[in-house]
């Protein structure tokens, strides 16, 4: 991390409201973006960067303020994911998936559960970890007691190395039931393996994990009472409050490319030999390009933040959550899923047409951007965004809760 760090965050007034809170989002994104393409090139675990996350307790955003948490909701914990995004696309990511395995406890766990990790969570600043990747064979959860014990492989664990809890999904063995655990990062058994080696978001700590009978109370069984899982259609907001996460980190990389191409374009593009412009910021394609492309960034922000305020009004009453109220959301989330993904993707390829060939150069990092956003677009597939959408349209039909929808 560049030399220039930040007065410690520790002697500033805590902030209180989101316009505050998206503010010190700002200022630490402002920090992480003075070497951000070099770090990325280099590839190390980010552990002071998410030491900085820390720091300035955008970790807590979502804690109870009793416990020294932000008391924020998820309206502010999406712009502020869009912040250290627009610096780092990995730091991004990292943050929004934090807030969804700390919010976790909430969603799947009973009162007395969510409490006491969010409680802990705050108190400790906890950056959270999860090993739950549905595409892989199921880790088995069998009994002994007491305990639980989990055991398998999954070969993606986000967060893994630098995170200090980490989320655990497994099958309960002989049956059907899936169980979510949290247990400490450095937990006998939990071993992360240094093999995240994509194009994009490098630094997100994605590797396989393997789980090797990992060991944690069932009083830490998400959700059960006396070995019961206790369901409610709350629990399914899972899926939609995660993909509003990869809304927010996709907006936020795109608008991270604008505005670094945009600085680049003012300071350094040359005009065309034979456009007649001094400037390249007087060529009419030039300023045409920014402004199509800025419109189409403030439109499908306009509609995350629309989505994500209907989003809360679930979160604020999460009892009252009907199957056809989690329906109609999902539906919202997966048009602006759909949208931010064509968007973000094309920002962050064009911007290079108003930048020019200089501007690939490896030293300028400009193609980290594209890299980020083309890798994690393809978690799952957005063709399936869009057919929720017209499915919907045509037959008034409702998405089947999954781990995709």
């Amino acid at each position: 991390m560049s030399t220039a760090t930040p007065a410690d965050w520790q002697v500033r007034p805590a902030p209180r409201t989101a316009e505050e809170w998206i503010a010190r989002a700002a200022a630490v994104a402002a920090v992480l973006a003075t070497d951000a393409a070099a770090r990325e090139r280099a590839g190390a675990p980010p552990h002071e960067e998410v030491g900085l996350l820390k720091e300035s307790g955008l970790v807590t955003l979502l804690g109870p303020a009793e416990h020294g948490g932000g008391g924020q909701d998820w309206t502010t914990a999406y712009r502020v994911i869009r912040e250290i995004a627009k610096a780092d696309g990995s730091l991004g990511q990292l943050l929004g998936y934090h807030y969804l395995w700390n919010w976790a406890a909430r969603l799947v766990g009973t009162r007395e559960q969510w409490e006491h990790v969010e409680a802990e969570a705050a108190r400790n600043r906890w950056f959270f970890g999860g090993a739950v990747n549905p595409r892989d064979r199921d880790v088995v959860v069998t009994e002994d007691g007491d305990d639980l014990v989990f055991t398998g492989r999954k070969s993606f664990s986000t967060g893994s190395r630098v995170s200090d809890v980490t989320v655990l999904e497994g099958v309960l063995e002989g049956t059907d039931q899936h169980v979510f655990a949290i247990v400490p990062s450095n937990s006998a058994g939990l071993t992360f393996h240094d093999d995240w080696d994509n194009i994009g978001q490098r630094l997100t700590e994605s590797g396989s994990v393997t789980i090797d009978g990992v060991r944690t109370p069932w009083s830490s069984a998400a959700g059960y009472v006396d070995k019961e899982f206790r369901p409610r259609v709350y629990n399914t907001l899972n899926v939609p409050t995660i993909q509003l996460v990869f809304v927010s980190f996709y907006l936020g990389i795109a608008a991270g490319a604008l505005e670094t191409a945009a600085t680049y374009t003012r300071t350094r593009t040359r005009p065309w030999l034979h456009g007649g412009h001094d400037r390249a910021v007087d060529e009419p394609y030039v300023v045409d390009t920014y402004g199509d492309l800025t419109a189409k960034l403030w439109a499908v922000e306009a509609l995350a933040d629309a989505v994500a305020a209907e989003g809360q009004e679930l979160h604020d009453d999460p009892d009252a959550v009907t199957e056809q109220a989690r329906g109609d959301f999902e539906v919202r989330v997966a048009a602006v899923k759909a949208r931010a993904t064509d968007t973000a993707l094309e920002i962050a390829s064009r911007v290079f047409e108003v930048t020019g060939a200089r501007s690939t150069t490896r030293a300028e990092g400009l193609d980290r951007f594209w890299r980020d956003i083309r890798t994690h677009t393809l978690h799952d597939p957005v063709a399936y965004k869009r057919r929720e959408v017209g499915r919907w349209v045509l037959e008034g039909e409702l998405p089947e809760p999954t781990w995709y929808s």
